[in-house]
């Protein structure tokens, strides 16, 4: 008998634990005893990791359909400083409409006991308290729910599947006018549109800022075109004016784009299928025939729309002329790359703002302002990668940001920068190369708009606008700086083995027919690391030469594999029933700080997971 069915190795489960405590089970906490005869599926997320955004929707339909049998327990693991907070943690759980128990691990305590590398990670465990699975990146739920029915017949035949109602209790909803803003618009009346985000609605407000004018969108979470009170939008952002008075809403859940026209009150879709871009879907085509994938902010610029299409790390554009829509920069890869459109690296784009010479954007997950020129060349005014951040004013290339959501232009050639995470206001000025600080003590700033010598500000986490006035001098501050607190690998100088490990999926095999079908491309932070081996090449495996002068950096890695089913092996007819294949392309990028020493490692392995779609899961 040739069984090849994988074996399971029974693995017991670690105990959940948590310095921050436990979010949304009404103050109850929990342990894994408490969870026995429970499937349960723990997600390591942070809430600034668009992947990880992803997930959280990706679960919903899960959790729905097999509510009485599973258990979702979001494990926070935060990357940012800010993201160690908790209140963050509580306003993160309530703006993105995280409905499951979290629990608040901001000295990464089960992330370590987990073994856990990647934002985002879904562990499963068995009604017995046994890991049985764990998944890096996203895209992988389609997997994860046929382990879930498998485990439920295993389970209920054994008698160990308990089933009932869930420990997730739902907070009590606040009364406030907007909940969680994400952008702001000046209408020609002089009032305001929000995108009031975590309520899926937009609201025109009064030139105070606080009077409500009208709302638009149903408030339930949907994709509907209509009426002011028919439309339904998910979790909108970014807003912009078009040339014949309509706004274009970056709709960011439903990843699409909508028009709203002020007159008329209807809403109606220009661009995107409601359905998530994955690898190898089309980057040009007809607007609502071709996929995007969380477009966060849109931008009037050189007679089209630029969009922030940051579940991909790429900037697209929406032409209305022929209403079709094309990738413009970015190659999909995560980090903080300079040059042309085609070869730019971004992380997050999450904010624009046009001049006549430029496009202004915030890189969020560099915490980089960045800019492209007329002929689609990507620059970096501040920032320095993935992993470099903190609040600190001066020369350009020693100043700091903290993953900013928002860019303003202002009259003078400057630019403001919503430096989120600090909760801070600062200016840059092309002129002079300065960083300066214009306010702080704000909230989770997510974008500014003027208003005459006034600058309105998106007070996210405070559910407010907040009139400024700008400032002739900047507040000083003290600096700060930090690197993302995540434990180096250590590495031994010199020759280092990296080691991509891929296993085409039970049913694939690799899809060789028009040439390799692999691809590595690595690089270095900062550059001077690595002396040898730098660049793209098809082996999965790769000797690297380690600086020894270079006490510690991160190493970036991007991997690609192509695959195709192969229904021969199914009992399928190679001539004919797999003359067609369905092919799938399986990418994911990493960022491995490593720690040079004596005795350290001489190998890097990681894992490239075989699944359908796109697997992009940052490692610390």
């Amino acid at each position: 008998m040739n069984d090849s069915t994988p074996r399971r190795v029974r693995v017991r489960a670690p105990e959940l634990v948590g310095k921050g405590g436990w979010l949304n089970t009404g103050g109850r906490p929990y342990g894994l005893a408490d969870l026995r005869g429970r499937i349960v599926i723990l997600d390591f997320w942070t809430f600034c990791c668009i992947n990880c955004l992803h997930v959280l929707d990706e679960l919903r339909e899960l959790e729905d359909k097999h509510r009485d049998t599973l258990v979702v327990i979001g494990v926070h693991s935060p990357k940012f400083v800010h993201e160690a907070e908790h209140g963050a943690v509580v306003d993160a759980v309530e703006r993105y409409g995280v409905e499951h128990p979290v629990l608040d691990d901001p000295e990464l305590a089960t992330w370590k006991q987990y073994a856990v590398r990647a934002w985002p990670t879904l562990v499963v465990i068995d009604p017995e308290g046994y890991v049985v699975a764990q998944h890096a990146g996203e895209g992988h739920v389609h997997a994860i729910e046929a382990l879930v029915t498998e485990l439920e017949a295993e389970h209920e035949a054994k008698g160990t599947l308990r089933r009932g109602d869930g420990p997730y209790v739902a907070p009590e909803p606040e009364p406030t006018v907007l909940r969680f803003p994400g952008k702001a618009l000046p209408l020609p009346s002089g009032n305001f549109l929000v995108s009031d985000t975590t309520r899926h609605q937009l609201v025109e407000l009064e030139g105070d800022g606080e009077t409500v004018v009208r709302r638009i969108g149903s408030g339930t979470r949907a994709f509907t075109d209509g009426t002011a009170d028919s439309a339904a939008f998910n979790e909108p952002q970014g807003l912009a004016l078009l040339p014949d008075g309509s706004v274009v809403v970056a709709d960011t859940v439903n990843h699409a784009l909508r028009r709203f026209d002020p007159e008329s009150g209807r809403t109606t879709t220009l661009a995107g299928t409601g359905h998530q871009w994955m690898q190898g879907d089309p980057t040009s085509g007809p607007a609502r025939e071709v996929n995007l994938s969380s477009p966060w902010d849109v931008a009037w610029w050189g007679g089209k729309v630029w969009i922030a299409m940051a579940g991909i790390h790429q900037l697209w554009a929406y032409d209305p002329a022929d209403r079709t829509v094309s990738r413009t920069a970015g190659t999909s890869n995560e980090g903080l790359v300079d040059g042309s459109a085609s070869e730019a690296w971004f992380a997050q784009p999450s904010g624009l703002a046009a001049t006549p010479e430029r496009l202004w954007l915030a890189d969020s997950e560099t915490s980089a302002l960045r800019w492209v020129d007329r002929d689609g060349a990507v620059h970096t005014a501040v920032g320095t990668g993935l992993f470099d951040f903190g609040h600190r004013d001066g020369a350009a290339e020693q100043a700091l940001l903290q993953h900013p959501l928002g860019v303003t232009a202002l009259p003078d050639g400057s630019v403001a920068i919503s430096d989120t995470y600090n909760h801070a206001l600062r200016r840059y000025d092309p002129a002079t190369g300065e960083v300066s600080t214009l306010a702080t003590d704000l909230r989770e700033p997510s974008d500014a708009v003027l208003a005459g010598d006034d600058i309105v500000v998106v007070e996210s986490a405070r559910h407010r606008l907040t009139r400024l006035r700008l400032p002739e001098e900047a507040v000083r501050v003290e600096a700060v700086a930090h690197r993302t607190q995540r434990a180096a690998t250590e590495v031994a100088p010199g020759k280092l083995l990296l080691d991509v490990i891929f296993q085409a999926p039970a049913g694939q095999k690799l899809d060789t027919r028009y040439g390799p079908s692999t691809r590595l491309l690595v690089s270095a932070t900062p550059p001077e690391l690595l002396l040898a081996g730098e660049g793209a090449d098809t082996d999965l495996s790769r000797p690297l030469e380690l600086n020894p002068e270079v006490a510690e950096g991160v190493l970036h890695v991007s991997a690609m594999a192509a695959s195709c089913d192969d229904t021969a092996s199914n009992g399928g007819s190679a001539a004919g029933a797999n003359a067609y294949p369905a092919c799938h392309v399986h990418q994911q990028d990493w960022g491995v700080p490593v720690r040079l020493a004596q005795g350290g490692a001489d190998r890097l392995p990681l894992v490239l997971a075989g699944m359908d779609g796109e697997a992009d899961a940052q490692t610390p």
